[in-house]
């Protein structure tokens, strides 16, 4: 079974942000270049990814995320469009997580310690919030700097973030459909 572990959206960073993206679309329209966006009401922050989990071992994943956190919840920001990787042609367009980013890495630790408790594999790279708009089929380096000049400056939406969702992730020719299994909620007052 394909999991991962998201913080949700609600409808008006959804919104705010499903604008940003068209925007962006827009200035690509010219391009030779192929991008597959992402449908607003499939779009997530991925804290972490685990792929594809064995059956069997599905009821302790749920288990584990099951249990809420003793944290408050807290509001982040959503600025700054950018793109992966750095140099040459660009894979995927997304946007960053300003304000309360300390705080999103904290739960995306917790997280990922739970997973590694049932020994499971984490991604060993480091956590770098952000929120993927789209990503390139076929892409040219010039599209980077499309991307870039039309970002729009400053905030792009807040999210309110009040716990983590695991969800099943299944892939078909019209695109992902994600059920949720299990949701750690922050708590703390």
């Amino acid at each position: 079974m394909r999991l991962f572990i998201a913080v949700d959206l609600d409808d008006n960073a959804r919104a705010a942000i499903a604008t940003e993206q068209t925007r962006i679309a827009a200035v690509l329209a010219g391009s030779r270049s192929t991008v597959t966006w992402v449908k607003p009401d499939r779009m997530h922050l991925t804290l972490v990814f685990l792929g594809e989990v064995d059956d069997t071992r599905v009821a302790a994943v749920v288990a584990s995320i099951s249990r809420d956190l003793d944290a408050a919840p807290f509001e982040i920001v959503l600025e700054q469009i950018g793109t992966f990787p750095a140099h040459g042609a660009p894979r995927a367009v997304w946007i960053g997580v300003g304000d309360g980013a300390d705080r999103l890495t904290g739960l995306q630790l917790e997280m990922a310690r739970r997973v590694r408790a049932l020994d499971l594999a984490v991604e060993p790279r480091p956590f770098h919030p952000h929120l993927t708009l789209g990503r390139w089929r076929s892409a040219r380096s010039s599209d980077r700097r499309k991307v870039v000049s039309a970002a729009k400056p400053g905030r792009i939406a807040r999210l309110p973030v009040d716990g983590a969702t695991l969800y099943h992730s299944r892939l078909s020719s019209s695109g992902p459909s994600y059920t949720p299994l299990a949701r750690a909620t922050l708590l703390r007052v």
